[in-house]
């Protein structure tokens, strides 16, 4: 990648201009805000002149509900050979984008699971995206090349690829992201209406659980409303345990042995389960380079061939956890490295077969 034009000038956005004129790639940046524009152009992110020709690859930082108009826009223009965007929510927007006959087929859909609660490109930093996962959510017609652009977009950024379908992320993110969000802002507003000595006690605990509360809420609006029936489905599911947690701690409190007992066991077995379930998350980003195992399959140089091979891990249940790609210019084929977990291996491994992939571990 020689050249690239970053669409939105905020925390994300600049922080990809930022690790990408890192890298030696020339930034061009566009902002419907020229000052937002001319601060991360100053900050060192690129330049605000527009490219002289077309870039190689376009990312589309802007919200979920824009996101669509804008790539579209941006395609008739022809700025760049291939797109991409960084939105949290993906299923209705690729939707979109199908429904105004965008190009699909030069278009990779994505998602940095990095930020804060700051925005604007004054928070921006060119290793926000270092050691995070970075979901990318081909179409079925996406091009090998585009894909390829794509990664080497997230390299650059030191990110970890993660190729999932694009209903499987929002349910994916509904879970680590939005509701997590909400349910911040709603002890957060406890908060809000407490003594002002109740709240000068506020320690790491309480400051790590709300921190993000502070983010920006009209783009929080953006965000959940793109994604509000997976949230509003985890809220009803978290509804029900806080109701089970409101229940035994009235019972911890009865001066009848049995009922106190019997809230005792209720509140101890949501903790149990909610550290069980912490323990989940720090195992995930440490976890050995053991616990995963490497499929490799041979893969065809014509358009589309990658998209399809993720497709295919996709009906198959498997989450391609990364991905390297081997390819020589002008050979015919090249070898895709797909790793996933032991206990996933063969059901690949069987689900290629059945596709007709040529792959050995």
């Amino acid at each position: 990648m020689e050249d690239a034009l970053v669409v939105g000038t905020g925390l994300i956005g600049t922080s990809a201009a930022l690790a990408l004129q890192a890298r030696g790639v020339r930034v061009h940046l566009r902002d419907t805000d020229p000052v937002t524009a001319r601060i991360a152009a100053a900050l060192g992110a690129g330049t605000v002149e527009a490219a002289p020709e077309t870039v190689d690859l376009a990312v589309v930082a802007v919200p979920p509900a824009l996101m669509p108009h804008v790539l579209a826009g941006l395609q008739a223009e022809g700025v760049a050979r291939h797109y991409t965007d960084v939105a949290s929510v993906k299923a209705g927007p690729q939707q979109d984008i199908v429904d105004l006959a965008c190009d699909t087929a030069r278009y990779v859909g994505g998602h940095p699971m990095a930020g804060g609660e700051r925005s604007g490109p004054l928070a921006a930093r060119p290793d926000l995206f270092e050691g995070c996962n970075w979901v990318l959510t081909p179409t079925p017609d996406t091009e090998t090349e585009t894909l390829n652009t794509t990664f080497e977009l997230v390299a650059m950024c030191g990110a970890v690829p993660v190729v999932m379908e694009a209903a499987a992320h929002d349910r994916a993110v509904g879970l680590v992201s939005h509701a997590p969000h909400v349910m911040a802002s709603l002890v957060a507003t406890l908060l809000d209406q407490a003594e002002e000595r109740a709240v000068s006690l506020a320690g790491p605990g309480v400051r790590d659980l709300t921190r993000v509360a502070a983010a920006d809420p009209s783009l929080w609006v953006d965000i959940l409303s793109a994604n509000a029936l997976v949230v509003a489905d985890l809220l009803d599911e978290l509804s029900a345990g806080l109701g089970d947690a409101v229940a035994g701690l009235r019972a911890m409190a009865a001066t009848d042995e049995d009922k106190r007992s019997s809230g005792v066991r209720t509140v101890e077995s949501l903790l149990r389960r909610g550290q069980s379930g912490r323990a989940r998350i720090s195992g995930k980003r440490g976890t050995q380079p053991e616990q995963y195992e490497t499929v490799t399959v041979a893969i065809g140089d014509q358009p589309g061939e990658l998209a399809r091979l993720f497709t295919n891990a996709s009906r198959a249940g498997v989450n391609v956890e990364d991905v390297q790609l081997e390819h020589s210019a002008g050979q015919p084929t090249g070898l895709a490295h797909l790793s996933v977990t032991r206990d996933l291996v063969e059901v690949l491994a069987e689900a290629l077969r059945n596709d007709g992939w040529r792959h050995h571990r």
